[in-house]
């Protein structure tokens, strides 16, 4: 695109100065979630979830499904995914030797509560474009926590209908159960009032004008301080979780994006949101949604969130709902395919180091069960909400 003129090298400038910021919060979490799990809190996390295997497989499915989703929001998707999958299908086939069919609901049940994003700080795509476009973290999470709450709650129902016949049994794991984790040592419990501390700074720091990303640095920053005092791990340790070849893809994905804005793609898209539901901003609003979350499974969402951003920018009326919108399609079209976010890539590459096998044909069974009624509800609210 540099050699035939598409984009000038002052519009990759221009790029950089528009993604440092939201690309430093990003960089920042993810150093925190790697202090977090030198500290052993996700260890904790996987001892609860065995815990919970003591009673019936239904309240198993449940504690898993909840402990999944709140890891997703307070780290992020991919990290939550990453993480839980291979203890959770190791810990359920050491739990129900006999029942090994049960493997796949609890990995769906994994992957599947990571729905839309609550807080900005939960997906690193909602984070850069809701900083592009101006949408604060309370903001932000004003719209979207009573969203993901209530499709949290639709989502858990589908899935635990849709392997109802797997799941509803009375009778808990029989197999042997992991030695009782010792009590927190003080390392842990600082690293969690520390996190907490960085949760309640969050709205705090928006409220009075602040920036995200700056709050998740110092709270990095801090982590690296905690962690090597602790002698829990160095600083090269930490800056090695994070994900760089991420953030340059992110950067090229935006590049792309740009290039095909001056060709006309975007202005495309602004003609078609226009176009369809012209007097009726909720319908245009719904439709944003809907094309954000068939295009993230086509395309992935993080070329696609790009792209809605650009054409939202240039669309006339846009408000933050629009904006929220796009972000609810992009969150929740990758679980129709594979391919539509990292997250789904992760997931099934850690099923097949497992030698757990999901076809194509159930991945979309299971994720257009539950993505369609969770999208409808999602923007059923956002639209209610004005």
């Amino acid at each position: 695109m540099l050699a035939t003129g598409t984009v000038t090298i002052a519009e990759v400038v221009e790029a950089f100065r528009d993604l440092w910021r939201p690309f430093v919060g990003v960089a920042a979490i993810m150093v925190t979630a790697g202090a977090a799990e030198k500290a052993g809190i996700l260890e904790r996390v996987a001892a609860l979830i065995e815990r919970g295997t003591r009673g019936s497989v239904g309240q198993a499915y449940l504690v898993v499904f909840s402990l999944s989703a709140l890891t997703a929001t307070l780290f992020n998707n991919d990290a939550a995914v990453l993480l839980l999958t291979p203890a959770v299908v190791t810990l359920v086939k050491r739990r129900y030797p006999v029942r090994p069919y049960l493997v796949i609901p609890f990995a769906f049940a994994v992957f599947l509560a990571a729905g839309v994003a609550p807080f900005v700080i939960s997906n690193p795509m909602n984070m850069v474009v809701a900083g592009r476009a101006g949408i604060g973290f309370n903001a932000y999470a004003a719209r979207m926590v009573p969203i993901w709450l209530a499709g949290s709650i639709v989502g858990f129902v589908v899935l635990r209908r849709l392997f109802h016949a797997q799941v509803d049994d009375p009778i808990p794991g029989r197999g042997p159960l992991s030695a009782p984790p010792p009590p927190p040592a003080p390392a842990e419990w600082r690293m969690v009032a520390l996190l907490a501390a960085i949760l309640g700074a969050y709205p705090l720091v928006s409220y009075l004008g602040g920036p995200v990303w700056a709050v998740a640095a110092i709270g990095a920053g801090l982590a690296m301080v905690l962690a090597a005092v602790d002698r829990v791990a160095t600083p090269k340790e930490l800056l090695g979780t994070v994900a760089w070849e991420i953030l340059l893809f992110l950067f090229a994905v935006f590049v792309i994006a740009i290039g095909l804005r001056n060709a006309g793609i975007v202005g495309h898209m602004v003609w078609v949101y226009t176009s369809v539901s012209p007097g009726s901003d909720g319908l245009q609003i719904a439709y944003v949604g809907i094309t954000s979350a068939l295009g993230s499974a086509i395309l992935n969402n993080h070329p696609m969130a790009i792209l809605n951003s650009l054409a939202i920018e240039q669309l006339p009326g846009a408000e933050p709902r629009h904006v929220l919108a796009a972000l609810i399609g992009g969150d929740l079209g990758p679980r129709l395919l594979p391919i539509g976010s990292l997250a789904g890539l992760l997931w099934m590459r850690q099923l097949r180091r497992a030698h757990v096998t999901v076809s194509l044909r159930q991945f979309v069974r299971v994720g257009a069960g539950v993505t369609l009624p969770t999208l409808i509800v999602s923007l059923a609210i956002l639209l209610l909400m004005g």
